[in-house]
């Protein structure tokens, strides 16, 4: 028995040997890797290392709904405006030897409707490229917010107000940053954004502009500070003013047809923003002033073409014009005549708690046109482009109920003067029998439900 045992195992031995040995000859299969998506934290929450490469990104949105009440001027016009806005933007970060590399993308898409946001008795609904642009160290190339506007200010309103309100633009720029929150900016920006020509019509004083094609683009630049107390900025703009008029004048040596020459507009802003925690965590106060001559769009509340969004105090009445133009013709001399105008806008931001907050702010516009610009009829009445100031004063508050999510109610009301009384087509639009109207104001009244994330 005990022969027949040992042969038994021996038998079991070998046989274990030789698949052991056959295994160990078959090729090792091994688990596939697991990629884990790794947080940065380097710049901030949100981000996370894109899987394979040192570039981190952050993914965020947003939506917001607008309600917005606008007094109406003529009975054609809509008192009331919808609009939604969907925000998808992305930001990506990669640190290099020659200093930050970053790329981000903001795409909307807007659905509005009514006179208050500029469609009267229609709906339009259209995408948006708000910014998309390349920071390469000091370098920024694309679109993204002007470097003469202070995108650091504490501003808080949902509607317009007088000041250059951190618009979007095309620009090539470089920033020179000294240290301890200083740095300087020169940025070459598209004029064509900054256009502001509202008086196309002639007439018996002024002669609208035509533009010319643009041949110089802006030249903006700027000197800021960025530290714990808040922010301060100093800021210029050169815009080129080309005419495609073509006049005819007499002169003693006959009839000569030429364009009117180039000018240069010029405008220059400084802003201040103040942090106040001694009032509350989250406190602020800010102010701006703005001069234009001849670059008027700088002081139109960061929009290209448009007087804002209340429209009641801010239209045409007849052949008198209230509207914001860089320049106009002179019929006496056939020169171009540039714009004047200047304006201050400020605000305070108040935390009542945490979770509520209000804005308090208003701006005061005054607007010049030089000789030729309008002509006095025998009634009294204005014609043509017409000096004018305008004050605008608003609130809003805010509730946060839930980080991201904002819930919020605005009224603004406006005022316009004219500076002597203005013709109107047809006097029983506006209920005055003389043919003329001053003064106009409207009120503005916002509701907003707004999350990003």
């Amino acid at each position: 028995m005990k022969l027949v045992k040992s042969l038994m195992l021996g038998s079991v031995a070998g046989l274990a040997a030789v698949a052991g040995a056959q295994a160990a000859d078959l090729p090792a299969k091994k688990a596939a890797p697991v990629e884990y998506v790794r947080v940065c934290s380097t710049y901030g929450a949100g981000f996370f290392y894109i899987p394979g490469t040192e570039t981190c990104l952050r993914v965020g949105g947003r939506v917001r709904a607008d309600y917005l009440y606008d007094t109406p001027l003529l009975r054609g016009d809509d008192a009331v405006g919808f609009r939604a806005r969907g925000r998808i933007q992305l930001d990506a970060r990669t640190a290099t030897a020659y200093g930050l590399l970053r790329t981000f993308v903001r795409f909307e898409i807007t659905r509005s409707s009514g006179t208050p946001f500029g469609n009267n008795g229609s709906i339009a609904q259209g995408a948006n490229v708000a910014e998309a642009f390349i920071q390469f160290g000091g370098l920024t190339a694309g679109r993204v917010t002007s470097f003469f506007s202070n995108g650091d200010l504490p501003t808080g309103h949902m509607g317009t107000l007088r000041f250059d309100d951190a618009p979007d633009v095309d620009l090539l720029a470089y920033t020179f940053s000294f240290g301890n929150g200083f740095s300087a900016s020169i940025s070459i920006e598209d004029g064509l954004e900054r256009r502001q020509n509202g008086f196309i019509a002639g007439g018996p004083a002024a002669i609208g502009l035509i533009n010319a094609g643009q041949r110089a683009p802006d030249l903006v630049g700027n000197l800021k500070y960025t530290g714990t107390w808040g922010t301060a900025q100093l800021s210029g703009a050169v815009h080129q003013i080309r005419s495609n008029n073509l006049l005819t004048f007499a002169t003693p040596f006959g009839p000569v047809t030429d364009y009117p020459d180039t000018e240069y507009g010029f405008a220059v802003a400084g802003t201040v923003g103040v942090n106040l925690p001694q009032l509350a965590p989250g406190d602020a106060l800010w102010f701006a002033a703005t001069y234009a001559n001849g670059a008027i769009g700088y002081l139109n509340g960061g929009t290209n073409g448009s007087n804002g969004t209340i429209i009641g105090p801010v239209t045409q009445f007849g052949t008198g014009q209230i509207l914001m133009a860089d320049a106009y013709v002179n019929p006496l001399n056939g020169d171009l005549e540039k714009s004047k105008a200047w304006a201050i806008a400020g605000g305070l931001r108040h935390y009542w708690t945490p979770q509520i907050r209000s804005n308090f702010f208003g701006s005061y516009m005054r607007v010049n046109y030089g000789g030729g610009a309008s002509t006095v009829l025998a009634n009294g009445a204005t014609v043509g482009l017409v000096d004018w100031n305008e004050l605008r004063v608003g609130a809003n508050i805010f509730w946060q109920p839930v980080s991201g999510l904002d819930l919020g109610l605005e009224v603004i009301y406006a005022k316009i003067d004219p500076r002597g009384r203005v013709a109107v087509p047809n006097p029983a639009l506006v209920g005055n029998l003389s043919g003329t109207v001053g003064s106009s104001d409207a009120i503005e009244g916002r509701f907003r439900v707004q999350r990003d994330f």
